[in-house]
């Protein structure tokens, strides 16, 4: 989360008026051996490794518990050994309680803690999580929690009065300079005692607040859980790090990675984002693993540019002990750094192939949202709970799973053949190979490799035969893709069921029905259901209509399901939101924020059809200034749709590379 906090401080800020939400909370039973070498009880053999750091991992941004149970069986079939839920904590009410990504609601109020109890509006309940982790089990899968120790929400009042007893009072969660924000992110003291971006900083050294929060994770691991991400891991204080006033030793790494149950048998890594002295090779020995958002970047790079010099991607740069989480994106940089727009989906695919196929490293998956591009990085749905983009299940994608699954143990062997970059070769002992082709041209294959000889087929197409004879590989390899190549081990988990709606569907409508066309792909049956009603039977290229239930309920819930003539089964989850258009002599209001000039804009648009209709060109129309730092803005026209940025021609709410606000009559915005 740092890095979209940071560049967007003005979003980080809440209102101490967000009301805060009540979840219902009961018991987990603390029988699970959490091993993370639990067998699977399907009936059929994924192929999943019995170690974490051995694996892939989904990271399940802003699914639901219940879209994560649901969705097992796909995960599963893709070969991800792991997931990674978004935080399950309690945590602050935005947006009115609205479920966007980006816009009446935000993906970022999950890690605005307002306690440390298992359950929260946006994800779901405790019992839901622990269903999940259940049926995760029953797979083979285990689970990964996202935690967030570091800080709270910045609006105090709405910070659990269990939670400030139970440390000991207000002053005594925070650190006494908590409240300040951080100015130089290389100095120690203020990235590990000063606010980040508004959310005001934990006193993590305070004994009451870490058996506190060592309950929170207890609770998790009763429930299921296997390990957790510890979100902004280099905010958190090592034993050497500057102390607060009073504190007497920086233990909390010590106290909840030794204190928990199944200490040992825990899986946890720390976010922890190069640059300003962050000191990563010491939190890979205090923690067990970290992030490497730098390697991240060069394997981007890579993709991007086609050449895979071994030379700038052998190193995971974190010095010798490099026990990593990789990834080719994650939230952090798809929502911080701008990088999304540069890559698309075959940028990702060959990238992950890279990452996925090396002996080390433990690469994490990081599903887009569902019809997002570089123009709408939210999406078609633009909502909190569904799936993401259907590229984790992706021919290569799941190749690189299935093969990096059954290597395990197997070394590695990096190399560009007869020194072309822009053809990479990882071979895993003698066992297995994945060659990637960066470049935009098919290159003939006459190289000497250490596959065993024999005869393979591509497990990407399931087609292509390839032969190594004499040490050498004969074949061709198409531009822009990776051909993964083994025999041993290989799990054939059968016929892919496909379930989804017409490429391009906008989820969101203003008109009195949506009509939406289905898609069903190696299916022997495939039904679809409506707000929970009984579930009907589909074709491939049936349309149906969707419409609101009632005139006080703007969201539809459409499921489908389909079921493969072998017996596997997919799951998909959508929501659509009707939208009411603007009628003319519309007015909306903006508060405007400190430090803003006194000219303001607003610029009103509509990206629905194929032509995007402006009120004006950027920065969009004067505003009225009404006193008192509020100005107004009324429509001349009508709208059927639109979205609205508020800006000076400097300043810009929201921020840059985010959608527009909803449109509402009489609404007063602001940065809150």
């Amino acid at each position: 989360m740092e890095e979209f906090m940071r560049k967007n401080k003005v979003l980080a800020l809440t209102m101490s008026a967000i009301l805060a939400v009540g979840v219902m909370l009961t018991g987990c039973s603390s029988d699970k051996n959490t091993d993370n070498k639990g067998q699977s009880k399907s009936e059929v053999d994924y192929g999943l490794t019995e170690n974490i750091k051995d694996g892939a991992i989904l990271q399940c941004f802003c699914w639901s518990f219940n879209t994560i149970s649901d969705s097992m069986e796909d995960i599963a079939r893709a070969g991800y050994s792991a997931i990674q839920t978004s935080p399950a904590n309690e945590c602050i009410v935005g947006g009115n309680g609205g479920m966007e990504l980006m816009g009446q609601g935000k993906w970022y109020y999950h890690y605005q803690p307002t306690d440390w109890t298992i359950g929260n509006y946006q994800l779901g309940t405790k019992e839901e999580f622990k269903a999940m982790c259940e049926k995760a089990e029953s797979y083979g899968i285990k689970v990964i929690v996202d935690v967030v120790p570091n800080h709270t929400t910045g609006a105090t009042d709405e910070v659990s009065e269990n939670l400030i007893n139970a440390v000991g009072g207000l002053d005594k969660l925070y650190h006494t300079t908590g409240k300040e924000g951080i100015e130089s992110y290389a100095d120690r003291a203020q990235c590990t005692l000063y606010q980040l971006s508004g959310l005001n900083d934990v006193n993590t050294e305070n004994k009451a607040f870490q058996d506190y929060f060592i309950k929170y994770i207890n609770e998790c691991i009763a429930c299921g859980a296997d390990g957790f991400r510890y979100d902004t891991a280099k905010h958190i204080g090592l034993s050497d790090d500057p102390k607060d006033t009073g504190v007497t030793e920086n233990n909390f790494w010590d106290r909840v990675l030794t204190e928990i149950d199944n200490a040992d048998k825990i899986f946890n890594y720390g976010e922890v984002l190069q640059g300003d002295n962050e000191r990563i090779e010491d939190y890979i020995a205090k923690i067990g693993a970290t992030t490497a958002s730098n390697y991240g970047g060069n394997v981007r790079t890579a993709a991007v540019l086609g050449i895979f010099d071994v030379n700038n991607l052998s190193s995971y740069g974190v010095g010798s002990n490099n026990s990593v989480v990789t990834w080719v994106e994650s939230h952090d940089n798809y929502t911080g750094d701008g990088s999304a727009t540069q890559l698309d989906d075959e940028d990702i695919k060959l990238a992950w192939a890279f990452i996925t196929a090396r002996e080390e490293g433990t690469p994490l998956f990081f599903p887009r949202p569902y019809g997002s591009n570089a123009d709408n990085m939210w999406g078609t749905m633009n909502r909190i709970g569904v799936q993401g983009s259907n590229l984790y299940k992706d021919a290569t994608v799941v190749a690189a799973n299935k093969f990096r699954n059954a290597m395990v143990g197997e070394a590695e062997k990096l190399y560009n053949a007869n020194d072309d970059t822009s053809l990479v070769f990882i071979e895993r002992g003698n066992k297995g190979l994945v060659v990637i082709n960066g470049s935009g041209e098919t290159k003939t294959l006459d190289i000497e490799v250490g596959l065993a000889d024999g005869k393979y087929v591509n497990r990407v197409d399931s087609t292509t035969e390839y032969t190594v004879s004499g040490g050498k590989i004969s074949g061709t390899i198409s531009s822009r893709s990776a051909i993964v190549l083994y025999n041993d081990g290989y799990k054939d988990t059968g016929v892919t069921p496909v379930v989804d709606i017409a490429e391009g569907t906008n989820c969101v409508y203003n008109t009195d029905t949506l009509t939406v066309t289905l898609k069903a792909v190696n299916t022997s049956k495939a039904t679809y259901s409506i707000d929970g009603a009984a579930e009907v039977e589909y074709k491939d290229g049936q349309s149906i209509e969707i419409k609101p239930a009632s005139e006080d309920k703007n969201v539809t819930t459409l499921v489908l399901k389909g079921t493969s003539s072998d017996g596997n089964n997919t799951y998909m989850k959508f929501e659509f939101t009707m939208k009411v258009g603007i009628v003319a002599g519309t007015k909306i209001y903006f508060k405007v924020p400190a430090g803003w000039g006194t000219e303001l804009n607003a610029y009103v648009y509509d990206e629905s059809t194929s032509t995007t209709k402006t009120n004006a060109e950027w920065p969009g129309a004067p505003m009225t200034d009404e006193g008192n730092g509020v100005y107004s803005y009324t429509f001349e026209e009508a709208w059927d749709n639109g979205l609205v940025i508020f800006n000076d021609g400097t300043n810009q709410l929201p921020a840059s590379m985010e959608p527009g606000f909803e449109i509402e009559a009489d609404k007063t915005y602001s940065q809150e």
